[in-house]
C-alpha cells in the first residue's frame, strides 16, 4: 500500500518526506500501534537510531505493564 502526502501538507508541517515518515513511525510506536521491529524495518534504520528518534521526542523506549510490575515484584520476593 502506498500513501501520498501532498507537498502542501509537508510544507505546512515544515517536514521533509523522510522526517514525516520518522514522525509517523514514532507516533505509531508511542500509541502502541506498532513495535520497534516494523518501525525500524520501514525506516531502514537501526534499533539504536530509532531509539534516538524516540528519545528526541521524549517518547519512552519501553512501556511497563502491570504484568511486568507483578513479575518484577515476584522476582524481588524470591531473592
Amino acid at each position: 500500500m502506498s500513501l501520498t502526502i501532498p507537498d502542501f501538507v509537508l510544507e505546512s508541517a515544515g517536514l521533509s518526506e523522510r522526517e514525516w515518515e520518522v514522525e509517523i513511525a514514532c507516533r505509531l510506536f508511542d500509541s502502541g500501534r506498532i513495535t520497534k521491529s516494523p518501525a525500524t524495518k520501514w525506516l531502514a534504520m537501526s534499533r539504536s537510531e530509532f531509539d534516538e528518534e524516540l528519545s528526541r521526542r521524549k517518547i519512552p523506549l519501553y512501556r511497563l505493564t502491570s504484568d511486568d510490575l507483578q513479575q518484577d515484584v515476584a522476582t524481588l520476593r524470591s531473592l
